[in-house]
């Protein structure tokens, strides 16, 4: 094989990647488009003149970079299956950005602009964050088990990625149980469709006919939808970008957080992929997270984009370079021309939504497929802060629908009679990207005899909890000072055992092994 012929731009599986990153892209559209026309009301001319493009460019800049990433890394290995990155609009940002900053503002000045300022201004910072993440990256890899970072994306993968999807895909069976048989029978069992079919083709194109055969989808909304569509040109505002921030301060707070959440979350995805066997210079990947996050605000976005989940599932269904690059391009003609309300009056989501039950699936087993079999319970520590954070949001959804909060007198102890310890899902389900790595990193650290990378993943987490980066709603001075004990307490019992020799001998049958402070084992034969 020639060099040339490494990296090619497209292959078969390309389609099974395109069809599942767009139909997931495309989604996080809708909804924040919903979101902002539908909740907070912001003005039409704002959300597609001047979000719209501006994630439409954030989108494919990203994944126009990562299409060219894979195919050179593809050359200098000489190998013909790399995948590509996912990349696309941080879906935590599309309620945080809308619910934090654009909706407050709006409804008490009704300054649509102004809020929307204040959206890019928040852009900006998070990009800074992100790029200047990249300085220490290798170092954070270095130090952080594989096990920390994988479990976390596991935890992220079968609560928010995975969940919602499959409730929603059993709310209507009819059509989404057509695309769960299609995923597990084509990608999870590896089955060929007939005439070679791309299962995430046929989830749409079945999924559709059923919607439309069985009345679920109307032709009204479709014909109302193609009458309204326009081509909104994107929109070079440079002094936009940071005429907004002298009303940013108030929301730094929660800004410089998320920011660092976004470089764990490109450590931890970028990790994935290397147990995949696509090794990305991390790095790198980090400066393009920032450098799209700006060039969006740049034209209006106020979402901040990031590399996605998912990597190993589309390598697993035959995905390389190709399918990141069409969704780049698909997503910026989306965004432009107005397709979104179409799009949505055409396909059922219920026909793509089991596409997300399939990535949540593959991440969570790659997570204790790819880790020692002894880490294994570091894994599962990780996921639990991300199950209570899932469980956190549901009940506070649940009253905010029925007109109330948590905060309202007496309802945390009507809670707590019903079974939901509300204050314990509140700790443990905020800050979970953080807590989910110190927690498996903490566990595989004792797990390896390494005592003192134990305790300073313990300090790490007290400090983080005082100004509650974790374990708290929002960051301030002894936010979270109770957990910060407890972790206190939690490096001395470390400290005193260490001290008192109980974990530098370990005693099994015959043997006693030796450990050094590196973790390292030397075995005596005892008698």
């Amino acid at each position: 094989m020639t060099t040339a012929a490494y990296g090619r731009l497209w292959v078969k599986g390309d389609w099974n990647g395109f069809f599942g990153l767009f139909v997931n892209i495309l989604t996080n559209t809708i909804v924040l488009t919903a979101i902002l026309l539908y909740v907070i009301k912001m003005p039409t001319e704002i959300v597609f003149g001047r979000v719209l493009p501006g994630i439409g460019l954030s989108v494919a800049l990203g994944n126009i970079y990562y299409a060219f990433m894979a195919r050179r890394l593809a050359r200098k290995e000489k190998r013909h299956d790399v995948t590509a990155m996912p990349y696309g609009t941080g879906v935590e940002h599309i309620f945080i950005v809308s619910f934090l900053i654009l909706g407050p503002v709006y409804w008490k000045t009704g300054d649509a602009v102004l809020a929307w300022k204040i959206g890019v201004a928040w852009c900006v910072i998070l990009g800074i964050i992100e790029v200047s993440g990249s300085v220490f990256a290798h170092w954070l890899k270095k130090v952080t088990p594989r096990a920390a970072m994988l479990g976390s994306v596991a935890g992220l993968a079968i609560t928010f990625i995975a969940m919602k999807p499959a409730m929603q895909s059993w709310e209507i069976p009819y059509i989404g149980f057509i695309s769960v048989g299609l995923f597990l029978v084509g990608w999870i069992a590896g089955k060929k469709l007939p005439w070679n079919i791309p299962a995430g083709f046929a989830m749409i194109v079945i999924g559709a006919l059923i919607g439309w055969l069985t009345g679920y989808m109307k032709p009204d909304a479709l014909v109302q939808a193609a009458g309204e569509m326009q081509f909104y040109p994107p929109r070079l505002d440079i002094p936009n970008m940071f005429s907004g921030m002298t009303e940013i301060l108030p929301y730094l707070a929660a800004a410089i957080p998320l920011g660092f959440g976004n470089v764990l979350a490109a450590l931890d995805f970028t990790e994935s992929a290397e147990a995949a066997g696509d090794k990305y210079n991390l790095r790198e990947v980090m400066i393009v997270d920032g450098v799209g996050t700006l060039f969006g605000a740049a034209f209006g976005n106020v979402f901040p984009s990031t590399v996605y989940i998912g990597h190993p599932g589309w390598k697993y269904v035959g995905a390389r370079a190709g399918y990141a690059l069409a969704t780049g391009i698909a997503s910026l003609i989306v965004c432009v021309v107005g397709l979104i309300p179409v799009l949505m009056a055409i396909i059922p989501m219920p026909a793509v939504l089991p596409i997300l039950v399939y990535i949540g699936f593959v991440i969570t087993a790659q997570a204790f497929q790819a880790v020692p079999s002894s880490h294994a319970p570091a894994v599962v520590f990780a996921i639990l802060p991300w199950i209570a954070n899932w469980g956190l949001s549901l009940v506070d959804g649940a009253l905010t629908a029925a007109g109330t909060t948590a905060a309202e007198a007496g309802m945390i102890d009507k809670l707590n009679e019903g079974g939901i310890i509300y204050n314990g899902l509140l700790s443990l389900g905020s800050g979970p990207i953080l807590s989910s790595m110190l927690y498996a990193a903490l566990a595989v650290f004792l797990i390896d005899n390494k005592m003192k990378p134990a305790i300073y993943c313990c300090l790490i987490a007290a400090v983080s909890s005082y100004f509650g980066l974790m374990h708290a709603a929002s960051m301030d001075w002894g936010a979270a000072k109770y957990e910060a004990i407890g972790y206190l307490g939690i490096a001395l019992l470390i400290f005193l055992m260490y001290r008192t020799e109980l974990f530098r001998h370990k005693k099994a049958g015959g043997h006693t092994a030796d450990f050094n402070e590196s973790g390292a084992a030397t075995e005596n034969i005892t008698s």
